[in-house]
């Protein structure tokens, strides 16, 4: 209905179906061909190895003229159905993919300033080459959810029961020293809520970094930290959302993230933030809070906005670049 055309479909992606469905084609007619991952020259070499087979992305370069890649989601892999497309065909940028990079790029490589950037999430081990690179270009660093206990308890404060990566101490230590240095702020919560059990509406309560006890884990961010939080967001002027600040799946430990959602959502439409946010779980967050289509720019890509945030080429967009 979109593109008010009907849209055909081939079995395969490369041979003779792919070949013969093309060749039936006219000016104007639409043809989706099948998964390119039901190949395994997509994602690996002739060897084994990850990577491409050249061969493939012969093969599928061979049915066009011109390659649009518009697909961030997968910028950070570099397959047949797109480096190995690219490096063959004239390769140029689609409108979906030209209007994330842009939104991209206006929130970390050129931003508005201060810029702050809320990261949450379970391990700190998963994003400790995200959060290397933030402490260098950001002037505000906000960490919540099962990442911040790992800070917390790398400070001295007891976290009881809580998840939290103790053997990663002197990590958090070296991101907390070098944004110092860098002159980056790092924001963790004041208060915490915790409970016993982790399970929706489980018995809970709020209290200090110090009085947290060891059958206790800490589950959400409390309300004196998303007052701090908010005014924070009241400071910057460029906000990069990743991850949830609590476990935010259970009710009532969602309320931290949600509040802040909107808090910042309220600031997009009344003082002009430009706040844009990525990540799986992220994207789930923003939209249980309800202000999903309430930030500048929400990225549905995973992998891909967390390899941007870490500061890596992304292949297929070098690809573009070549």
């Amino acid at each position: 209905a979109l593109l008010g055309t009907d849209v055909g479909f081939a079995p395969d992606c490369i041979g003779s179906k792919a070949a013969g469905a093309i060749a039936t084609l006219s000016d104007g007619d639409v043809l989706l061909l099948e998964n390119t991952r039901f190949h395994k020259g997509e994602t690996h070499a002739p060897d084994g190895a990850k990577g491409f087979d050249p061969a493939f992305a012969r093969a599928l370069a061979a049915h066009a003229d011109v390659f649009v890649f518009d697909a961030f989601s997968v910028a950070h892999r570099a397959q047949g159905s797109t480096v190995g497309v690219g490096e063959i065909l004239p390769a140029i940028a689609g409108l979906a993919l030209e209007r994330e990079l842009d939104h991209l790029s206006q929130a970390l490589e050129h931003p508005r300033r201060p810029v702050m950037a809320l990261v949450g999430g379970a391990k700190v081990s998963t994003k400790i080459d995200l959060l290397k690179n933030l402490v260098g270009r950001l002037d505000m660093l906000a960490i919540g959810g099962g990442m911040a206990n790992t800070f917390l308890a790398a400070l001295g404060h007891h976290v009881g029961a809580s998840l939290c990566e103790h053997d990663l101490t002197d990590t958090a230590l070296k991101i907390m020293d070098n944004a110092k240095k860098a002159g980056c702020r790092i924001i963790l919560p004041v208060d915490v809520v915790v409970a016993k059990d982790f399970k929706a509406n489980a018995a809970h309560r709020v209290c200090g970094l110090d009085e947290v006890q060891t059958d206790e884990m800490i589950l959400d961010a409390g309300p004196k930290t998303v007052n701090a939080l908010a005014d924070d967001i009241d400071a910057c002027k460029t906000l990069i959302w990743n991850g949830p600040l609590g476990a935010f799946e259970l009710v009532p430990f969602d309320t931290a993230t949600v509040e802040a959602a909107r808090y910042a959502a309220g600031r997009v439409k009344n003082a002009g933030l430009i706040a844009v946010a990525g990540g799986g779980d992220t994207v789930a967050a923003l939209k249980h809070a309800g202000v999903a289509d309430d930030f500048t720019f929400i990225s549905t890509a995973g992998g891909a906005f967390l390899e941007w945030m870490e500061g890596k080429p992304l292949p297929g967009v070098e690809m573009l670049k070549a």
